[in-house]
């Protein structure tokens, strides 16, 4: 991961997906298709997000003075408050389009408390990285997953699924392929007992 880079060599990943549907279909560039239907439930209810540091940059360590606000520029698309895991909290950073981050040292239990507070009783999105959602998942916190399958070999990367034996006996999974080559699995969180 680099500034350049910032999934690494994984870019081929989201070759197919545009960026430009995730606050709804309307507007869209090109006629509607499925892929852009299910991409554009992204943001819908959603009214907080917790990521990983990674996912927010490429910094490790303490925080550096260098102005850094996140890969998104003035603008992030998520227009909540987001949660960012680290073990360096740092001050708040907010964005007139309703983004904010906050960053905290917490558990998977208490990052979940802290966006729903902020959520105003919508849901909560774990947008990644694949460790952050690895967690929640081995902590039995999330209730809905999307994963798009793309047809793709990285080398190298996170892996989502180590240590999670067992969790598809939790879920129902229903996959829809695509003419574009996408395989979305929409994973549903079976009532707990």
């Amino acid at each position: 991961m680099t500034l350049e880079k910032p999934i690494g060599e994984a870019g081929a990943l989201f070759s197919k997906f545009d960026g430009r549907v995730i606050h709804g279909i309307h507007g869209a560039y090109g006629p509607t298709s499925v892929d852009k239907a299910i991409f554009s439930m992204w943001g819908q209810g959603v009214g907080a997000e917790i990521m990983g540091r990674r996912k927010f940059g490429p910094q490790t360590g303490q925080w550096p003075d260098d102005g850094w606000e996140g890969w998104w520029g003035d603008e992030p698309p998520f227009l909540t408050p987001c949660f960012i895991l680290t073990h360096y909290p740092r001050e708040a950073i907010e964005f007139t389009n309703g983004t904010s981050f906050h960053f905290v040292d917490a558990s998977p239990q208490e990052a979940l408390r802290l966006a729903r507070d902020a959520a105003g009783g919508q849901d909560v999105r774990i947008g990644g990285g694949p460790s952050t959602v690895s967690q929640f998942l081995h902590a039995d916190l999330i209730d809905f997953l999307h994963i798009a399958i793309v047809s793709v070999v990285l080398g190298t990367g996170v892996r989502i699924w180590d240590h999670l034996a067992g969790l598809e006996d939790r879920f129902t999974v229903e996959s829809v392929s695509t003419a574009s080559g996408l395989t979305h699995q929409l994973w549903n969180r079976k009532a707990r007992a």
